[in-house]
Parts: C-alpha cells; structure tokens; sequence
C-alpha cells in the first residue's frame, strides 16, 4: 500500500505553508522510488546496482502566474526553503490564464479503484541473477550464437502521493519486473545482433527466461546473411516490437498540447475518418496489472478507459486541464507530472485493439513486401505527418519470409500510412504501449 498516512501528512503541511506564506492556490507530489538491477555479461556479473530516492514538488499559484519547485530533502530547513523558492519564483513569471488546479467538483471523490498494479514481493539479488542467467544461457545456447551483449534483470517500485489545496489528496503504489538478454549471432563483418525482453508489474507475468532468451538468439541467426533490396513502392508489415511506434506517433499527434500550439498534421481532424473502419485505439488507465495503470491522474481528476480513435474515427485528444482550457474543452483526465514541472497531458496503457486475420494470413497475399522488426532514427515530422526511418527486418516473396534484409529505409506520410493500415489478431500487452501486427500499404522502400 502506499504510505498515505506520512506523505499525505506532509504533502498537505507544505499546501498549509504555502497559503500561509500568500499563495492563492497550491498542490504537492511525493514521489519515493526503489529500483534494483543486476546485469551480467558471458556468465559474469557486470553490476548489482539498488538506488532509492524521494523527490518532493511543490506548486504554487498567485492570480494567473504559476511556478513550481523540488527537493529530495523532507526535512524542516528543506520544505521552509522550498516553499520560499516557489513563492519567489511564482512572483516573478508571466501570466497564464490556463493554470490553476481543478475545481473541487472536477476531482475524485469516489473510492480509488484497485488496479492490482503493485507486487507484493520485492525479489532478492538472487532472483534476479538467475533471471539474467538463466535467458543470456539459453540465447548463448542457440546454434549460431558466438557473442553477448548482456543480460539484465530488474525491479522497481514507485510509490505516488498527491495533495492539493482544492480538497484532493490520493496516493496510490506500483511496481515493475523485467529482463532482456542481447546476443550477436555470425564471425567478424558479417555479425548480426538481436534481442528479446519481457516486463510485467507481477513476476509471475513475465515470459519464461529460457524462452526469452532462445528467441533474442534464434532472431540473431536469422538476420545473417542480410540482402539490400532495389528502391520500390511495396507493402510493409510491422512485426508488434515496432508497430506500437505507430501508435505513440497518433499519441503524439493529437496530444493537447501540440493540438493547442497548432503543430500537428492531425490539428483539424477531430470527429473525421482517420483509420479505417475497425481500427480502434484505446488508452486505459484502469487496465488490471497495466504497465502504466493509475486511479487518478496528476491533477486529482478521474480517469477510465476513452477511445482516441473508434472504428477508424478521431473521437478524443489527450488533454490535461491547461491544455483543455486552451481549446475550450474539458480535461479527460490524462494530465501527468514529475516533481519539477507542472503537468502536461500522457497517454497511460495505450493500445490498438486486436484485428481479425492472423499474421500469417496478413501476408499471404503480399508478392513482395518488408517485414520490419527493428527501426532505427527518428524520422517523423508531427507538423506535416512524413515519415522515413532505417529498417531492418525479412523480405516477403509471394506470402511468405523468403531472406533478411538490411541497410533500408521506408518512407510514406501518417496520414496515408494511416488510411491504409490492417492490423492483425496478435495482440500482447507488452511494452505500455502496444499493437498487433500491422500491414501497410504502398510504402516507399529506399534501397539500392
């Protein structure tokens, strides 16, 4: 459980200081973390790291100005000094006539729903290294397997508190495990490497270490021998480790705060066909055992589960309550913040929903497409939609994975990119972030 009694305690004694010291309008977070890694490399443990910390943030509110200030010490001296700095600060920045906290009938007065987003049971060092060593053992053992990069094995816990002078106080704790193995595959100039990995806020969530492991080195093997490929307009299906970052890109498109500045290709398209029919985008706070699940966002306010896009049709921004205000609309809950900055709107478990043909039946019909698994720079302009990034991944002859392919870029615009996208039945929670499968049509393939 989270440590409502303490930090709440002191979260609302820093709102108290702040009113008394002359601020119109004030909130608090307290963050306390603990993050513990073990890492080794060819059977020999390169690290055993455990780093707890506690970060205070504290915001401030005269008129229309706003500030906000941080600590990592909780203690009398600190929290007086903090408080000042943040007056201080709030005193001398310009106006903004979106600031300002959640009015009292906007925050969450319902019980906090139980999301089971935090594990019991921190793993020992121990634990961990037989994780780590038990997926780099089963990568190494993959024929054709000649080097490692490593392996590593991780948890964390974050417990978060909130409190504001509206009336909202809330608190809730959640935790994290995972590992990944990389491993290179092939001699000299013609190595190839690969990885795998596997996270889940429950250990008893994630995927076996062995098959973690077989399959980061079975995905090296398979890269050898790679081939360039002529330049040409073909189909491009994205295996599900890259197809969630076409998801984050529509996150990014109709986030508020690039909707109210007026920087995104997506800024006049709410209410209109942007997918096609049966392409739904869902972002879920509330998902059980979610990466990112939460019960409340960062300003108090309530949140659930909201369709960005429904059959293929933009239906919500994300919107914090600055950004909601800024556009004339009401926030949706999807404010985020750290200690040192005031909110701004986030996704949470964003997803693309399951289609209705398998991967396999995705590609059957394909005479000669890509098939991406690795995508390299970051080459999107949210302003105008275009999109070219490096690729690595398998070639596609007459429905089926023929060679590995390397050295390439694909190119096309979102917008088209979106209109002309299948997605497929496998989807996994995963990453946070997550879609199946997905094929796209006419993509430009830069090669020789």
């Amino acid at each position: 459980m989270a440590d409502e009694s303490g930090s709440i305690e002191l979260l609302n004694d820093l709102v108290a200081r702040a009113l008394k010291a002359g601020a119109d309008a004030a909130d608090a977070v307290d963050i306390k973390s603990i993050a513990l890694s073990h890492a080794q490399r060819l059977g020999e443990v390169e690290k055993v790291e455990r780093a707890e910390s506690r970060d205070l943030g504290l915001r401030v509110f005269f008129g229309q100005k706003q500030a906000v200030a941080s600590s990592t010490d909780p203690g009398e001296d600190a929290l007086a000094e903090l408080v000042e700095r943040a007056i201080s600060m709030a005193k001398a920045v310009p106006d903004d006539e979106n600031c300002g906290l959640a009015d009292p009938e906007q925050i969450l007065t319902a019980d906090v729903p139980d999301l089971d987003i935090a594990d019991s049971e921190e793993p020992s060092t121990e634990v961990l290294a037989e994780r780590a060593s038990e997926c780099e053992a089963a990568a190494r053992g993959v024929l054709g397997i000649t080097n490692s990069e490593g392996a590593e094995a991780s948890w964390s816990s974050s417990d978060v508190s909130i409190a504001a002078s509206n009336g909202f106080t809330g608190a809730y704790r959640s935790t994290g495990h995972g590992f990944w193995v990389a491993v290179l595959a092939g001699e000299g100039t013609g190595m190839e490497r690969d990885y795998e990995s596997t996270s889940a806020t429950y250990a008893a969530d994630l995927d076996a270490p062995n098959y973690v492991g077989q399959t980061a080195g079975e995905r090296a093997v398979a890269r050898l021998n790679p081939r360039k490929v002529e330049t040409q307009q073909v189909p491009v299906v994205f295996a599900p480790r890259v197809s969630n970052g076409l998801v984050r890109h529509l996150a990014g498109a109709v986030n508020g705060s690039a909707i109210a500045r007026g920087t995104s290709f997506l800024k006049d398209s709410m209410g209109e066909r942007v997918f096609p029919e049966g392409i739904h985008i869902i972002d879920d706070p509330h998902r059980k055992r979610g990466h990112r699940s939460k019960p409340f966002d960062a300003e108090g306010l309530p949140n659930g589960a909201m369709h960005l896009v429904e059959d293929g049709v933009l239906e919500n921004w994300v919107l914090d309550l600055s950004t909601a205000r800024k556009l004339g609309l009401e926030s949706n809950g999807r404010a985020s913040r750290g200690t040192s900055s005031p909110p701004s709107p986030s996704t949470t478990n964003l997803y693309m929903t399951a289609g209705k043909v398998s991967p396999a039946d995705l590609i059957v019909d394909i005479t000669e497409g890509f098939y991406v698994t690795e995508l390299m720079g970051f080459g999107v302009n949210n302003v105008t939609g275009d999109y070219s990034r490096g690729a690595t991944g398998f070639w596609i002859e007459s429905g089926s994975i023929a060679y590995p392919v390397s050295e390439v870029t694909i190119a096309g615009n979102l917008k088209d990119m979106f209109m002309n996208m299948t997605a497929a039945d496998d989807l996994r929670f995963k990453y946070g972030t997550d879609a199946p499968t997905i094929r796209i049509e006419g993509m430009t393939v830069a090669g020789n």
